[in-house]
């Protein structure tokens, strides 16, 4: 199954596709998808955030409440957050761009679940509510 999406390029990106596509022979349409899958891979599969946090145990919400990001991960993120502030953060490599950018979506999605089951443990009684 795919979805038609129409989305506007910089020039420059939609050159260096086009080049692409004419060096492999093939479609330009293809390797915009291709690439476009191929950046997101570092997200890695949402199995666990796929079923709604409601419908979890007990035990897998205050897990999910109290879940923190893979240390190694937030290592680099934080070495990548620093790199960015720096006065050299002109000069992040196109990779270190690309890392941040899928690290940046790991941390926001992993609080946004962690979110949602305190909210649940909340509900649920199994933690107090926050202080207001």
């Amino acid at each position: 199954m795919s979805t038609q999406v129409t989305v506007t390029l910089p020039d420059d990106t939609y050159r260096r596709a086009e080049y692409l596509a004419r060096l492999t022979g093939r479609d330009i349409a293809d390797v915009l998808a291709e690439t476009i899958y191929l950046s997101l891979q570092p997200l890695g599969v949402r199995h666990a955030a796929d079923q709604p946090v409601a419908e979890l145990s007990d035990a897998d919400v205050l897990a999910a409440a109290d879940s923190e990001m893979d240390p190694a991960q937030e290592g680099r993120f934080r070495e990548l957050l620093e790199a960015r502030h720096t006065l050299q953060a002109g000069h992040l490599t196109q990779e270190d761009r690309a890392a941040l950018l899928a690290l940046m979506q790991v941390y926001q999605e992993g609080l946004l679940r962690k979110a949602q089951a305190l909210h649940e443990a909340v509900q649920r009684g199994l933690r107090p509510p926050l202080a207001p």
